[in-house]
């Protein structure tokens, strides 16, 4: 993947890149189950930053992005249970867990500067 360096941009990329992903899963209960919820908790991550654009204060700004990390970390969880029912490509997958994990470092560090 190339590299984005507006947070925002790779945001909506992450939720774009797990949406391919969950296209290529095979139509079974439990994939269905788990793409549902990487789709969502993925696309939620970045419409909640989104929002912090209309942000005042920076309670208000730690809320927003404390939901994108909550969001985010639903994401990883996802992915991880797929990766260990080794489902979907390998190497997507592996993408995905290494993005997901920068993100989350990167929103969960926009937290403690705030504060």
């Amino acid at each position: 993947m190339e590299k984005i360096f507006n947070f925002e941009d790779r945001l909506v990329r992450f939720a774009g890149e797990c949406i391919f992903f969950s296209r290529q899963l095979e139509k079974i209960f439990e994939n269905e189950y788990y793409k549902n919820q990487l789709i969502s908790s993925s696309g939620s991550a970045s419409l909640n930053f989104g929002e912090t654009q209309g942000t005042i204060t920076d309670k208000d700004f730690i809320f927003k992005v404390s939901l994108v990390v909550k969001e985010l970390k639903e994401s990883r969880n996802s992915l991880k249970i797929l990766d260990y029912i080794k489902e979907g490509d390998d190497s997507k997958r592996s993408k995905l867990l290494i993005e997901v994990e920068q993100l989350i470092a990167i929103s969960s560090k926009m937290i403690l500067n705030k504060k």
